[in-house]
């Protein structure tokens, strides 16, 4: 699993589906060639071509009207879902009709249909819907009906659901859709109810790639559990009102309403106001935007800038807010590692007074409720950025929170927000110990860089490896405490397999997420 992870940490949440519907289609062409699928492998690749140059051509024009930014992987992925999921037609005008339309209203309904620059509902799960109604055709979800290709649907999916790690999204999806789709056939034994649901209809295909949209599912995991359970509810095809049976688009669409009502969302423009180095190759950029953002210290956004030439890790990243809701502005902690993307590259070369769109906000890594909890913080690198916002927060609100944080960086260069901490410590009474993992072991006693940087005393720092004797050794009431990591996969790996060993129950782990590469 951990080789998995690795390999799944160094592409991009968007690159990985696109990937995978491109894996999809490849293979369908070959088999098709083979005659183990009843297509035509020339007019499958005909029909994708088509799908793809009128999303390409529609995204342009539409992103030109509404002054929005692309991304480069957006019309791809909704191109080739579309072409997974509309079989070939004939080559009439009629059938060509139904490729081109269904594409325009897939691009469309992200610009038109779009709350604070956010769209409501599935881009593909739309156009094939407004087909239907407009048109009178129907997409088959043909992907999904074939045993050839499930080796490959599952296969994939199965990677996009842990990189996304909405497993918990799926799972409430496809037992509310199992027990669904059982009541309703009560002729069928309920085995062979539910065999010929997941092995001969799109469920799996519609559950991997469609329900977890990022963009359209609530950013909580509660709230994610609620969606999938409805939509999982009425998924099954026996499911009416009057005359309109459920189909899977319907389905869907009817969950990004309850999903939008549960947890309305928004895109921001955000401008830059300024941009700090506050370590080696560490960074803070300082955005405004036009309206106050709301959320809780530890949650995420995705961050969109406008590129011309994106390279393979496309032009979208997540990364966690470091600024504490009771500041203004949105602050950002980035790590630069070379060879550079070209998306940091835009983003050092950002100039104040530069905007880039944000939007997406999520995440469940946030303080508990209870304020009696006592909590620890494990922080890698600048994986402190949602401990920078909730120490933040919890001084300048001046609760009585019991928190003890360990946070390691190879070297003292790399130590970032100091200030922050040591402001923690005199206003709360936070417990803080640095970790230098790797080097000399420097002098503390004077900044690293006096001329930006905060003294670091040296009776809060250590040097080695952060295990099991030292987390007992800094944190002696350990088995009391709610733990919270955060940093390099690899790093909260490391934290989380010290802390089993400790006898830390697993309920009393939190690790930090988001679906990107930062």
């Amino acid at each position: 699993m951990r080789l998995i992870d690795n390999l799944l940490n160094k592409i991009t949440m968007y690159r990985l589906v696109l990937y995978y519907l491109i894996v999809l289609a490849v293979a369908a062409a070959a088999f098709s060639s083979f005659g183990m699928l009843p297509l035509n492998p020339l007019s499958l690749a005909v029909s994708t071509a088509i799908i793809l140059a009128v999303c390409w051509g529609a995204n342009r024009l539409f992103a030109w009207a509404f002054d929005a930014q692309t991304n480069a992987e957006s019309f791809l992925i909704t191109g080739l879902i579309l072409a997974l999921i509309i079989t070939p037609p004939a080559f009439t005008f009629a059938g060509v009709s139904f490729l081109i339309w269904a594409s325009i209203f897939a691009m469309a309904s992200k610009y038109i249909l779009a709350i604070r620059k956010k769209h409501l509902f599935n881009p593909a799960a739309f156009a094939v819907a407004l087909t239907a109604l407009a048109l009178n055709q129907y997409a088959s979800w043909w992907v999904g009906g074939n045993l050839v290709l499930l080796p490959f649907v599952l296969a994939g999916g199965l990677l996009v659901v842990r990189k996304l790690q909405r497993f918990d999204l799926v799972f409430s999806f496809l037992a509310a859709a199992a027990a669904g789709i059982i009541l309703t056939n009560p002729l069928l034994d309920p085995a062979t109810a539910a065999e010929k649901a997941f092995l001969h209809t799109s469920i799996l295909f519609f559950a991997f790639v469609m329900l977890t949209e990022p963009l359209t599912t609530p950013p909580t995991r509660s709230r994610r559990i609620l969606y999938g359970a409805f939509v999982g509810a009425i998924f099954s095809p026996a499911i009416h009102v009057g005359s309109i049976y459920a189909t899977p688009e319907l389905a869907l669409l009817a969950g990004n309403v309850f999903s939008y009502l549960m947890s309305p969302k928004a895109k921001y423009s955000a401008k830059l106001k300024a941009r700090n180095e506050i370590g080696i190759n560490t960074y803070e950029f300082i955005f405004e935007t036009a309206k106050p953002l709301k959320f809780s210290p530890g949650q995420y956004m995705e961050w969109t800038l406008g590129q011309d030439k994106a390279d393979s890790r496309g032009n979208r990243r997540y990364f966690t807010i470091a600024s504490s809701p009771t500041e203004t502005g949105i602050r950002l902690g980035i790590k630069c590692y070379e060879p550079s993307s070209s998306y940091k590259k835009k983003m050092l070369a950002l100039q104040p007074g530069d905007t880039i769109v944000c939007g997406q906000l999520a995440g469940d890594f946030t303080l508990p409720a209870d304020p009696k909890k006592k909590l620890a913080f494990l922080a890698g690198g600048i994986g402190v950025t949602p401990f920078r916002s909730m120490a933040k927060y919890i001084a300048d609100r001046g609760e009585n929170r019991s928190v003890n944080m360990i946070y390691a960086n190879k070297t003292a260069a790399e130590i970032c927000y100091a200030d922050i901490f040591n402001e923690a410590i005199e206003k709360i009474g936070m417990k803080i110990t640095y970790v230098v993992t790797s080097g000399a072991f420097p002098s503390f006693e004077k900044p690293v860089n006096p001329d930006a940087r905060p003294a670091i005393p040296s009776k809060n720092l250590r040097y080695g490896p952060v295990d099991a004797t030292l987390i007992a050794k800094e944190i002696p009431d350990y088995l009391e405490r709610t733990f919270y990591l955060s940093g390099p996969r690899s790093m909260v790996v490391t934290f989380e397999d010290a802390l089993h060993r400790m006898g830390v129950p697993r309920n009393q782990i939190r690790t930090d997420f988001f679906p990107g590469f930062a």
